[in-house]
């Protein structure tokens, strides 16, 4: 029985793999992977790890001289792993789309509760204070949305946006064919928008795509929504635009340096992040911990693709969801070897 590490887990990520894993000897280890915690999967045929693990040269290099080959991702984004150090030696697999619509139905979420500060008045009538005063909002009908992005989660973003009669403006470097979305230039969309939310994957191209510039051609009043990566937005300028009432509010479930402090508990310690302590105390913004994905069905789907992707590596079956790392997933060269032969090597 092949024996997988499971890394940064905790007990909700279990609840799915143990229903549904029959075939494998999974351990559960609390700690995030790097290289402090690598030689926790001595001894193992593989790891799984999640999105703020850090897979970078040392952890490869020690992962390999371990013997294993494979490195499963129960998450869409991998911009955390090293795939110049893993190419040749390790296989890496994730999970591509586990619930677009749960990620989608949350940062309409965000946006509801930023507007209409369901959130605030929570508070008030556990007080006993039913005051009205400062909870005040707009109709959704009618206004201006971009949406940066339309892959999976945007394209079920645009179908709730729609839903609520909202005027709709697209971004995305890969427009998708025959969609009907009115697609528009990146300053277009900043220039015209009342709200942005992001929907994209983090790149080179999009690292910090909303920095001061961008900021500055935004409408005064935007409210910005972000549940894709946390470093698509430039958090110094962000601070300065809502500072400035440039940035009317904003809804935050991912934060550029997140992966020592999200999904750990430090409500008795001091944060020494002075940023995100900023971002949190600010009225007209919400910081939630990269929670958009924790539904049911995302989870389920989670647990169902990773084991299908440990069954596919381990009967040397074709690789599915294998990340291709010589050419563009949209854009794959002839002389691709996953398109030959199933896998990148």
């Amino acid at each position: 029985m092949k024996k997988i590490a499971f890394f940064d887990t905790k007990p909700y990520d279990k609840v799915w793999f143990d229903k549904l894993n029959t075939q494998y000897e999974i351990s559960y280890f609390e700690n995030k992977l790097n290289s402090k915690t690598v030689k926790l999967a001595t001894g193992y045929d593989a790891v799984c790890a999640f999105v703020n693990d850090e897979i970078d040269k040392d952890v490869i290099d020690s992962l390999y001289s371990y013997g294993i080959k494979l490195i499963l991702m129960r998450c869409a984004g991998y911009s955390n792993v090293d795939f110049k150090e893993a190419y040749g030696k390790i296989h890496v697999l994730r999970v591509p789309a586990y619930s677009p619509n749960a990620i989608a139905e949350y940062a309409m979420s965000l946006l509801l509760t930023l507007n209409r500060k369901t959130h605030k008045a929570y508070n008030r009538t556990r007080e006993f204070n039913f005051s009205l005063v400062g909870l005040g909002g707009f109709d959704l009908y009618g206004k201006t949305i971009g949406v940066i992005g339309t892959g999976r989660i945007g394209k079920s973003f645009i179908r709730i946006c729609k839903g609520f009669g909202m005027n709709v403006l697209a971004y995305d470097l890969y427009p998708a064919k025959d969609a009907g979305y009115n697609y528009v230039s990146l300053d277009e969309l900043l220039e015209k928008s009342d709200i942005i939310s992001l929907h994209c994957p983090l790149t080179k191209e999009t690292y910090h795509m909303l920095d001061k510039e961008e900021f500055k051609k935004m409408k005064k009043g935007v409210f910005i929504i972000n549940t894709s990566r946390g470093a698509l937005i430039d958090t110094e300028a962000l601070l300065t635009s809502l500072n400035k009432k440039k940035v009317k509010a904003a809804g935050l479930d991912v934060y550029e340096e997140e992966a020592n402090v999200f999904y750990e508990d430090f409500s008795g310690k001091i944060i020494k992040d002075d940023v995100l302590a900023l971002l949190i105390s600010k009225p007209n913004v919400i910081v939630t911990s990269h929670q958009a994905f924790l539904t049911d069905e995302a989870l389920m789907n989670i647990a169902e693709t990773t084991i299908l992707n440990m069954r596919q590596f381990f009967s040397n079956d074709k690789l599915d969801n294998e990340v291709c790392y010589q050419c563009d997933e949209k854009d794959k060269k002839e002389d691709c070897k996953k398109i030959k032969n199933g896998r990148c090597f």
